[in-house]
């Protein structure tokens, strides 16, 4: 099985290095490639492309940057931050300064993300086989989407179904930028637009992937983003049909066990799609750093992020695997999540997808492929957690916040249901990332978020 990894053509705009060579012969320099020549070639595009889910990987975005962000933003008391760092003990404080490191990672290596796809689709003309181009394009398009979800989840206000959703998100750039010259200032697009986007570039992939990828991007690692996106945008009928193809028809099954979907080498029957890590880029992984413990890959004195008596409230069977799924430091209970500093990251989950059929559902009192009372007791099942004999709404997000526990989904779910974090409102500005400083500095045409 594949691994994704860092290439030695990196063709992001801050990576381009142009070098004249005063010889005769001329030759490129092997690590300072020309924009012409590295995408001259389908070999080379591929290679860029590769190079976008390494950068997403990165520990500043998908390798733990966001994660910790949602779960420390959102932390109302389950969760104690004791690391040294500032950065994430900001998040944790709600009280976010527009010059933290963190924050910007984040930003950067989105726009990264972004524009290394966009490098990748204004590439496609060197393909000459239809099939390799489709998947080429539909894998930039899922990244590209699941990039810009995330900035405008992260540094907007939360999206109001059935509003125009004015609100300033993040500006969009689907152009290909190659030259630092012709860098443009963008100002900040609404977070309907940034959506619409998102939603465009989804279901290109949904459309050109094709069902089995390797470790790459499928059809239905499209089809799940799109059932988040959607949940997220309150629209629950297409929520519930992106849910139920994926279960249907992706051919993934639950782990027979809680503890066998995380810290796999490999990818598990239940990954949509997860991260690839390796023995030779495990320093990208930043859940072993703050979640772990030290024989983990944390840091002395770890974990960073201890798990407190109040999270516990929420199981309510204490044979509940899910409820047993930590271990004891010295200095503090830990998630037994993130125990591998070498395994893939879990991202998209068939589990996730249980939850959102059965959300839809209820919603929208339905029983789609099935119903919600058989879809959270299938979870319960996995779990060997005691059954239910009817499921309410509270009930089913009661189960989601079990199963998806320090996942990356505490702030985004309390925006999302409009519950307020401690005693902070959910739509307070204090719940936003701020527009990372450096950028205002360089982009007169960007408004700084309210609050900052």
């Amino acid at each position: 099985m594949k691994k994704y990894k860092n290439i030695s053509i990196v063709i992001s705009l801050l990576a381009i290095s142009f070098m004249a060579c005063d010889d005769n012969l001329n030759i490129e320099p092997e690590q300072n490639l020309s924009p012409e020549v590295a995408t001259e070639s389908p070999a080379n595009v591929k290679k860029i492309l590769n190079n976008v889910y390494a950068v997403a990987r990165d520990n500043g975005s998908y390798g733990g940057g966001i994660v910790l962000a949602s779960e420390l933003i959102g932390n109302s008391g389950g969760l104690s931050w004791g690391g040294t760092y500032v950065q994430p003990a900001e998040y944790n404080e709600k009280a976010i300064l527009s010059d933290n490191s963190f924050v910007e990672s984040i930003w950067v290596n989105a726009y990264d993300i972004s524009n290394e796809a966009n490098i990748v689709l204004s590439s496609l003309s060197v393909f000459t086989d239809d099939y390799e181009k489709g998947v080429t394009e539909g894998e930039a398009k899922f990244l590209r989407g699941l990039a810009y979800f995330d900035l405008a989840r992260l540094y907007s206000k939360s999206y109001v179904p059935g509003s125009q959703n004015s609100q300033p998100a993040v500006p969009i750039s689907l152009t290909a930028v190659l030259d630092a010259s012709v860098i443009e200032s963008p100002s900040r697009n609404t977070l309907e637009e940034v959506y619409a986007q998102v939603i465009s570039d989804l279901t290109d992939a949904y459309n050109l992937l094709p069902s089995s990828n390797d470790v790459f991007a499928t059809k239905y690692s499209a089809a799940a983003l799109l059932a988040r996106v959607y949940l997220e945008m309150g629209d629950y009928e297409n929520a519930r049909a992106m849910a139920n193809d994926v279960i249907n028809n992706s051919g993934a099954s639950l782990t027979a066990t809680f503890d066998g979907a995380f810290n796999n080498g490999e990818n598990s029957e239940e990954d949509l799609f997860a991260w690839q890590v390796t023995s030779q880029d495990a320093s990208l992984n930043d859940f072993s750093t703050f979640w772990g413990g030290v024989e983990f890959g944390g840091r002395n004195g770890n974990p960073d992020l201890s798990i407190t008596s109040q999270h516990f409230t929420i199981y309510d069977d204490p044979n509940d695997a899910r409820s047993l799924f930590f271990y004891v430091t010295s200095r503090g209970t830990a998630t037994s999540k993130w125990q591998n500093q070498f395994g893939n990251i879990p991202f998209l989950r068939l589990a996730e997808m249980y939850l959102v059929r059965a959300e839809s559902n209820f919603r929208k009192v339905t029983t789609v492929g099935d119903t919600p009372l058989n879809d959270i007791n299938a979870l319960r099942d996995r779990a060997n957690a005691s059954l239910y004999i009817s499921v309410d709404l509270a009930t089913i997000l009661m189960e989601r916040k079990r199963e998806l526990a320090f996942e990356g989904f505490s702030l985004f779910d309390a925006k999302r249901l409009g519950e307020n974090v401690g005693s902070i409102p959910y739509n307070a500005n204090r719940l936003i990332l701020p527009i990372p400083l450096r950028e205002m500095d360089v982009n007169p045409n960007l408004t700084q978020n309210e609050g900052y």
